[in-house]
C-alpha cells in the first residue's frame, strides 16, 4: 500500500502563492500517477490536476489552468502543487492522491490512494 501526507496549506491573501506537497511512501513512487483533488464546504470532490508516471505529461481542470503546476520529485518520493494567482474559490481542502493507471485520470473513483488533506484558505 501507499501512505500520502500533504503539507503547505494556509490562510493567504487573494493574488499570492502557496506550493503544497505530498511525501509518498510504501511503492515505487514512479511507477503511479499521481493527482491533485480538492473539496469545498458543501461540494464534491473534484480534479484539480495530475502528473503521468514520468513526470513528462501534466493535465489540469480549466480553474487550474494557467495558475496551478504539477511537479513530481521522484527521487524524493514528492509530488508538487504550486498554486499562483489564487482566489477565494480556491479555498478548499486539498488532496492528493496516488493511481497505478496511467493518466489522464480525472475521476476521483481512478484513485486508489489518498491523503489526509490539507486547508487552503484564500481572503478576499
Amino acid at each position: 500500500q501507499v501512505q500520502l501526507v500533504e503539507s503547505g496549506g494556509g490562510l493567504v491573501q487573494a493574488g499570492d502563492s502557496l506550493r503544497l506537497s505530498c511525501a509518498a511512501s510504501g511503492r515505487a513512487f514512479n511507477e503511479y500517477t499521481m493527482g491533485w483533488f480538492r473539496q469545498a464546504p458543501g461540494k464534491e470532490r473534484e480534479f484539480v490536476t495530475a502528473i503521468s508516471w514520468s513526470g513528462g505529461t501534466t493535465y489540469y481542470a480549466d480553474s487550474a489552468k494557467g495558475r496551478f503546476t504539477i511537479s513530481r520529485d521522484n527521487a524524493k518520493n514528492t509530488v508538487y502543487l504550486q498554486m499562483n494567482s489564487l482566489k477565494p474559490e480556491d479555498t478548499a481542502v486539498y488532496y492528493c492522491a496516488a493511481s497505478y493507471m496511467s493518466s489522464p485520470l480525472r475521476s476521483k473513483y481512478d484513485y486508489r490512494y489518498w491523503g489526509q488533506g490539507t486547508q487552503v484558505t484564500v481572503s478576499s
